[in-house]
């Protein structure tokens, strides 16, 4: 196999989509709840998406970041638009939207840290790595990024003083097993740092972009950050990362800061605000919490599920059983796609176009993999 060895895949290969299902080689047919680990929010193929690639591959693909182009200062204006920001500055994913978070801090506050929480995770490259306080996922790469504090959630507040540059955390633990951060929790790492100067970054690479019931998992928590890192989601199944830069931290990069050569380009910033026109939209935002409400309802009936949590279309179960064998079943026998997270947690990510048809389909294949 020509493939680097940095995946457990399965014995799968896919070659089509449509909507919240996908055909493997052999042209059986799976139900995904896992949406390419929420990226693909409006589900595979999006008719208005595939249109708006088209159009702009043959219009103009690649120009650099020399220069200006029009979907992506359109959508840059759009971010600002609809969250706190000031600016944004593209890149290519979540880590990436990560290691420039870091970067814009640490400008802020020279030679601070960041505090970030246990059970964390924002990537794989070097900086988001070192943010990321899992002992498996770090130990075989140190040394690490020095200047990284990891504390539990609940004592992020308490760990935050003069020396702090910035707390980086998420909303909602996405690859951890969808941990649910307070409002309360979050209020009061905001005052923390708001008492010494610190920035608050939110890290929404899987919980933004509607995947929580609203456009940003901030919404409905009363609590805004400083900057905030986009990924996922925001392409409507292409690859882009954003971060999204408030007031505090406005005036900190200068030109030279930082970069990246294919970033914000005219093809997948058209795909983005295609994503935006749909998804942000309250009537769409009201089903997401609808069908979240749905699933989490329909995960408890199920007698091997011990408990259930998430918010919208982002959830979550402790199972009674191995649930890496029942991912593993449950793909192979039922051809109902998800992950574990963990030796008894099961994720869901869905399409957020899923219909209660299609939820309820899942609960049964689900049901006869966990038996």
């Amino acid at each position: 196999m020509s493939l680097a060895n940095t995946y457990a895949r399965y014995p799968v290969e896919f070659v089509g989509g449509s909507g919240v299902w996908l055909t493997d080689a052999q042209g059986d047919s799976y139900l995904d709840f896992l949406s390419g680990i929420a990226v693909n929010n409006l589900g595979h193929c999006h008719p208005r998406v595939v249109e708006a690639v088209q159009l702009q591959v043959a219009r103009l693909m690649h120009v650099s970041n020399l220069f200006y182009n029009e979907p992506n200062v359109t959508l840059a204006a759009r971010l600002c638009d609809r969250s706190f920001g000031e600016s944004v500055f593209f890149c290519n994913s979540g880590a990436e939207a990560n290691e420039a978070a870091i970067k814009l801090v640490r400008k802020h506050r020279p030679r601070g840290d960041l505090v970030v929480a246990l059970n964390g995770f924002h990537g794989r490259t070097y900086g988001a790595l070192s943010a990321t306080p899992q002992e498996s996922k770090q130990a075989p790469f140190a040394p690490l990024v020095p200047g990284f504090r990891a504390v539990d959630a609940w004592e992020v507040a308490a760990a935050v003083d003069e020396n702090t540059a910035a707390v980086l955390i998420e909303p909602i633990q996405g690859e951890s097993g969808v941990n649910v951060f307070s409002a309360e929790l979050l209020a009061s790492i905001r005052a923390a740092c708001d008492e010494v100067g610190a920035a608050l970054v939110f890290d929404e690479v899987q919980t933004g972009m509607g995947r929580t019931g609203s456009l940003w998992a901030y919404e409905q928590l009363g609590v805004v950050p400083d900057a905030m890192t986009l990924a996922k989601g925001l392409g409507g199944g292409l690859p882009i990362g954003a971060l999204v830069i408030g007031p505090k931290l406005q005036s900190t990069f200068a030109p030279g800061d930082h970069g990246s050569t294919f970033a914000g380009g005219p093809v997948v910033s058209a795909a983005a605000n295609v994503a935006l026109d749909i998804i942000d939209d309250e009537a769409f935002l009201a089903r997401v919490r609808d069908a979240g409400e749905r699933l989490l309802e329909r995960l408890r009936e199920l007698p091997s599920v011990v408990s259930a949590r998430g918010r919208g279309l982002m959830v979550a179960v402790e199972v009674d059983g191995p649930a890496p064998e029942i991912a593993k079943r449950a793909l192979l026998e039922q051809k109902l796609i998800i992950n574990a997270t963990g030796p008894t947690t099961l994720r869901f990510l869905p399409p957020l176009i899923v219909s209660d048809a299609e939820i309820d389909e899942a609960l049964v294949r689900l049901d006869n993999a966990i038996s």
